[in-house]
């Protein structure tokens, strides 16, 4: 067995914490896409601006606002890593106080 290899039979719990038990396959993802609800609390005089902003980005929709300054936001993204990127990017747009991800799913073709 060549050195760092491990077959089923030897799977122990220093081999799961060491790596050794990683393989060279690459990682598939799903088919489908990933949609998720955020929550924004924002400054409630600029809230119309920032509904501006966030329909502007790709795959984002406002499904819910209350004039005291929130919104829900509901987004569709092709995988988690721009998922959690629109997340970032919400959270630093000018007068968001807080951008909390609330509902995720992975919609399969």
């Amino acid at each position: 067995m060549a050195q760092g290899l491990l077959d089923k039979a030897t799977l122990n719990r220093r081999a799961l914490i060491t790596g050794r038990v990683l393989s060279a396959d690459p990682v598939v993802a799903p088919p489908g896409c990933e949609i998720a609800s955020i929550i924004v609390q924002a400054r409630p005089e600029r809230l119309a601006e920032l509904e501006a902003a966030i329909t502007a980005l790709a795959g984002c929709e406002i499904h819910g606002r209350d004039p005291r300054g929130k919104l829900v936001v509901v987004t569709e993204a092709p995988d988690s890593g721009s998922l959690g990127t629109l997340l970032n990017t919400i959270q630093s747009l000018p007068d968001v106080y807080s951008a909390a991800l609330v509902f995720h799913a992975i919609e399969t073709a």
